[in-house]
């Protein structure tokens, strides 16, 4: 059920998948949500996407991983985790008791890797798996096919075969054409599209004439890149019928709400979450307070609004 907040009702639907509420946390600054319950009440989100997963646990990177930027920070995390098995039997039950809707974000090095995890995580209560195709902090796997929109529908298929969870297929912005990896990942069987992930950047030290990050490159996250995914989100859901999740320097409700008009169902929120540890939260009561201001009974009406010149 979703939340009838001040006579506005925030429940939103992605595809088979009914949201009480369109604010996710985003993958990879939430963790599994643990260290955020003594900062807000996880019941009231509309979903949390977990920690990019392997199929093994992986170190990451090696530091310096994170550097601030201007306008947001480059990361270098690497996809650090504890692997499927640790977050099947410790992580995945914990997020289960939070009251909100629970989305695996699945990475991998290979294609087998991608099939034998969500074949694995068929039997398990998730309301989603978010397949992490766009990865930039990482040299292989995820990254090199999320730039493919061959590889992209092949992938797709071989995991809609293995598994009756919706698939939520998160893209990269690192690609000539992000319509056309949308358009493969609808013809492979996805559920829906998350626009986008970090864009690739480099910051340096003048001093010692190095990348600041080991990994010498990070993924640019942060309202610098807002303007990117809206224009990603707008124009993907114009031309993929399915639904869009828009992510991308979210900072507000009122960024959100520009999100939904541009095409997104939903949003995630990121790098806000590190700097507010309650912004999900902040965000959607925000939201809720503009769509009274505009007389908007529900927040999913806002979604595809966009009129352009």
């Amino acid at each position: 059920m979703g939340e009838l907040i001040n006579t506005v009702d925030t429940t939103v639907t992605i595809g088979s998948v009914t949201l009480q509420n369109p604010v996710l946390a985003a993958s990879g600054t939430f963790g599994f949500g643990r260290e955020m319950a003594d900062w807000l009440d996880l019941s009231r989100l509309g979903g949390i996407c977990s920690k990019g997963l392997t199929r093994l646990p992986r170190a990451g990177n090696p530091p310096p991983r994170v550097a601030e930027t201007s306008c947001g920070m480059l990361n270098s995390v690497g996809l650090q985790n504890p692997g499927l098995d640790h977050f099947i039997k410790e992580e995945l039950p914990f997020m289960r008791r939070q009251g909100c809707a629970v989305i695996a974000n699945v990475a991998g090095q290979t294609q087998d890797d991608y099939v034998t995890m969500c074949r694995r995580l068929d039997d398990e209560p998730l309301d989603a798996i978010e397949l992490n195709l766009s990865c930039p902090n990482v040299h292989e796997g995820c990254m090199l096919i999320g730039s493919d929109a061959v590889q992209i529908e092949r992938l797709l298929k071989k995991v809609r075969a293995v598994t009756s969870n919706p698939l939520w297929a998160k893209l990269t912005p690192n690609v000539t054409n992000v319509t056309t990896m949308a358009q493969a990942a609808a013809a492979g069987g996805a559920d829906a599209v998350v626009l986008i992930n970090t864009l690739l950047g480099l910051a340096i030290d003048r001093r010692s004439r190095r990348p600041v990050l080991r990994n010498n490159t990070g993924g640019l996250s942060g309202p610098a890149i807002k303007p990117v995914a809206l224009r990603m989100v707008a124009e993907v859901s114009q031309a993929v019928d399915l639904p869009v999740i828009g992510v991308g320097g979210i900072m507000s409700g009122e960024d959100a709400i520009e999100f939904l008009i541009a095409g997104a169902s939903a949003v995630e929120i990121g790098t806000a979450s590190l700097i507010r540890p309650a912004a999900c939260l902040e965000i959607l009561d925000e939201m809720v307070q503009i769509a009274r201001t505009e007389d908007m009974n529900t927040l999913s009406a806002y979604s595809g609004t966009l009129r352009y010149w």
